[in-house]
């Protein structure tokens, strides 16, 4: 697993009661804003969705960066989260399962993805975390001999972040895509299906 600290990156959750149920609507509805209208979406939206006031938002969240900092890093912690769920697996099927759930993750949150500056702290984090998280699973699987010895851990998650986050005309596209690709990572094209 990865040692990278990301907790450290989200906003602390209020103690009280009643501002603890206003930070939870404002996450929900933040996330549910900038999935379904991209990065952009107005805050007072977001805040009218929660119940709450712009202050209320901005008490918590000075910055739409900070929201959607806090909104990625929860989604790359339960990716994270994700590979404890497939080490019982046999290599090659836990590296499969383990990456299509990561395509999944980040191809529905795609919107939220791509608002993340590629060359700030927290996208650094949450790429060393995943890198951490991928290393042991990449490891059985190089280890058993079913993972083409030429592909590195970097290629290997650059590629996966890539379909999750391409655009697409429907998620079976991209499923299509991700099985073509998880058949050209094996020495004879095995998919796990």
């Amino acid at each position: 697993m990865t040692d990278v600290d990301l907790e450290k990156f989200r906003v602390p959750r209020p103690r009280r009661a009643d501002g603890a149920r206003n930070f939870d609507a404002i996450v929900a509805a933040a996330r549910e804003a900038f999935l379904a209208d991209g990065a952009d979406v107005a805050l007072e939206l977001v805040a009218e969705r929660a119940g709450v006031g712009i202050a209320t938002l901005y008490r918590n969240f000075p910055t739409r960066e900070v929201l959607l900092e806090h909104l990625y890093v929860e989604e790359i912690q339960s990716i994270v989260g994700d590979a404890a769920s497939v080490e019982e697996l046999a290599p090659w099927e836990a590296m499969t399962v383990w990456v299509r759930r990561f395509v999944e993750h980040l191809g529905r949150k795609r919107k939220l993805g791509v608002a993340i500056s590629p060359d700030g702290e927290v996208f650094a984090a949450c790429s060393e975390a995943i890198l951490g998280t991928a290393a042991p699973i990449v490891d059985r699987v190089r280890a058993s001999g079913d993972l083409r010895r030429d592909v590195t851990d970097a290629d290997l998650l650059r590629a996966v972040y890539g379909i999750a986050t391409m655009e697409i005309d429907s998620e079976a596209q991209r499923q299509k895509i991700l099985e073509v690709f998880l058949n050209g990572l094996g020495p004879v094209g095995k998919s796990g299906t």
